[in-house]
């Protein structure tokens, strides 16, 4: 690697910066040594090194949606009006 350094700019929110800060001094570097780290990284792997995605519910956390649903709206399922009625069920 060549010995001479450059400076670049990045805009971020301020409040975002903040905890990128205090999460890389836990791990005991500062932010441009973790920016540094994840250009490496891209360069080595010829891509960004992480699975960017909308964050969507996988299979699992699909189904379960759905049979929430179905139940929701299942006129056999008993419904509670709180919390404290369905807790006072339980105990039965």
């Amino acid at each position: 690697m060549a010995g001479s350094t450059t400076n670049i700019s990045i805009r971020m929110d301020s409040d975002l910066k903040a905890q990128a800060d205090a999460l890389f001094n836990e791990l005991g570097m500062n932010i441009s040594t973790a920016f540094n780290i994840f250009i490496r990284q891209s360069l080595r792997e010829g891509r960004i090194p992480f699975d960017i995605s909308l964050n969507q519910p996988n299979k699992e956390t699909m189904a379960a949606m759905l049979e929430a649903e179905r139940i929701a709206h299942d006129p056999s399922v008993k419904h509670y009006s709180d919390v404290e009625e369905a807790l006072q069920e339980l105990k039965r």
